[in-house]
């Protein structure tokens, strides 16, 4: 536990000052700004694996999100999963806006996407669902003129815990900057299973919370219900969101917590907060 809140404490240090820890870890790029390979689009009014209108792309090394496809948007919500299940990990990315929403897109989704994290997977949901069930790290754009934070929660058919209340209220704002026009903006997330969840904009600690469980509504055309009510997620899956407005995303990457963690193992990190002894590695 003493590690654990180590590891927080120097997350959050050295996220403010450099926007990434310095000391030598293992991130991996999910994205290879090459095609959409360990990916799965699912969106919505079509099955898991059918990229309607070639919503999501890949454009000069990004992973885009357009709309040239659509003669309007017609609440066709959609995400693309990736193929790994995650429970302890940090999470980074750009993202930027760029150009106009789609035809009939809804107000509030105007320069929205998100980072949808401890979600159910894409296969699981129903034809017709909207979103997955999942903890959402809503990416908004500036309008221009008014403030707009970032990095804020939503919660589909979820809920989490702040100062130790449940929050069942979808949405929860940031205390980030506006970020207006098409400038790339730095969102990362720390996720340590079902004890807490922490959101970054630009390098600066924005929001967190804990214990992210299954409760709530704000998810329609479920055709099984995933989980139940008060059910701590403990890990799941890592989508983006296609939400009507053209957004970008590039520098896609994942750090693991979970590993070994015995000093005399070839695989053991340092920086480790969750321990998983069958995947120590030792020298024969």
């Amino acid at each position: 536990m003493k590690q654990l809140f180590a590891y927080i404490l120097l997350v959050s240090v050295s996220t403010a000052i450099h926007g990434q820890s310095t000391s030598q870890e293992g991130w991996e790029t999910i994205f290879n700004g090459k095609n959409l390979n360990g990916w799965t689009v699912k969106i919505r009014n079509y099955p898991a694996g059918e990229n309607f209108g070639n919503t999501f792309r890949v454009e000069d090394g990004k992973m885009v999100v357009r709309y040239d496809g659509y003669d309007k948007f017609d609440e066709r919500f959609g995400h693309i999963f990736y193929k790994k299940k995650y429970g302890y990990y940090r999470i980074r990315l750009q993202y930027r806006f760029v150009g106009d929403q789609a035809k009939e897109g809804p107000g509030w989704a105007t320069r929205n996407s998100g980072i949808m994290v401890h979600g159910q997977t894409p296969e699981s949901m129903g034809k017709d669902q909207d979103f997955p069930v999942s903890i959402e790290v809503q990416l908004l754009g500036g309008n221009g003129k008014d403030p707009r934070t970032t990095c804020n929660l939503c919660t589909p058919g979820t809920n989490v815990v702040k100062d130790g209340k449940l929050l069942t209220q979808h949405c929860i704002n940031s205390n980030s900057e506006t970020y207006h026009g098409d400038q790339w903006v730095n969102a990362e997330v720390l996720v340590l299973g079902d004890s807490l969840v922490k959101h970054f904009a630009n390098g600066k600690e924005v929001l967190s919370y804990e214990k992210p469980q299954v409760g709530g509504g704000n998810v329609s055309g479920q055709e099984t219900v995933w989980g139940h009510s008060g059910l701590l997620l403990k890990e799941g899956t890592i989508s983006l969101q296609s939400e009507s407005h053209p957004v970008e995303f590039r520098k896609v990457q994942v750090l693991n917590l979970e590993g070994c963690m015995d000093p005399k193992a070839t695989n053991y990190k340092s920086y480790y907060v969750k321990s998983n002894p069958a995947s120590c590695k030792y020298r024969k």
